[in-house]
């Protein structure tokens, strides 16, 4: 089990020198809560990849965000239009969060953010969730730490998972990065793993 006062302590100090707000406790609570009910006794390195992933894709907020951390569906779809006609998404051929024939968008969603029809089904497959009906649930905080922790698990995103990167033989904390989106960031994502590990490892 992992001692919560040591490990906020640490964090603190580390990521956190103005202190945490609740909502943060409370998702760094959920993510680790589900580590241990569902695989506690793995590599603690595992879980402090998936809290570095957390970290950056949540924009430290530890909560499930929308992709452009929209408050709303719409809003994020209009910042997503905009991005695109302005030539910012090089990599976006295809416009993913426009409503399809039945009104959903597919944009990014959750502590990680999965985007794309495909990804969502493949994501109500891991969490019994019917996600390709209502997408919206990868918002909710149970659901959307099934989605880190399975998905990084299992190689859900791309086909890479924890157990390539961090073995008995050793530790790639940058590579570890192409379990969800290539090496973006993987340098900076690799230094808050270590610091999630050192916070673990302190309690």
């Amino acid at each position: 089990m992992i001692d919560r006062r040591a490990f906020f302590h640490h964090l603190r100090a580390r990521l956190h020198p103005n202190g945490l707000r609740q909502s943060q406790v409370d998702g760094y609570g959920a993510i680790v809560d589900a580590w241990e009910a569902r695989q506690g006794d793995c590599d603690l390195r595992w879980l402090a990849y998936m809290l570095a992933t957390a970290f950056h894709e949540s924009a430290a907020t530890m909560q499930p965000v929308r992709e452009t951390l929209a408050g709303t569906d719409a809003e994020a779809m209009v910042r997503l239009e905009r991005a695109f006609a302005a030539g910012r998404l090089k990599g976006v051929a295809r416009p993913y969060w426009r409503p399809d024939a039945e009104g959903r968008s597919w944009l990014g969603r959750g502590l990680v953010q999965i985007t794309h029809r495909e990804n969502y089904e493949r994501m109500a497959e891991v969490t019994g969730v019917d996600l390709v009906r209502h997408p919206e649930r990868a918002m909710e905080m149970d659901v959307a730490v099934v989605i880190l922790i399975e998905g990084m698990r299992r190689g859900s995103f791309t086909g890479r998972r924890l157990d390539e990167f961090f073995s008995q033989t050793g530790a790639d904390w940058l590579n570890a990065r192409r379990i969800v989106n290539g090496l973006d960031r993987a340098g900076l994502i690799a230094g808050y793993g270590k610091t999630f590990l050192g916070a673990l490892l302190k309690a």
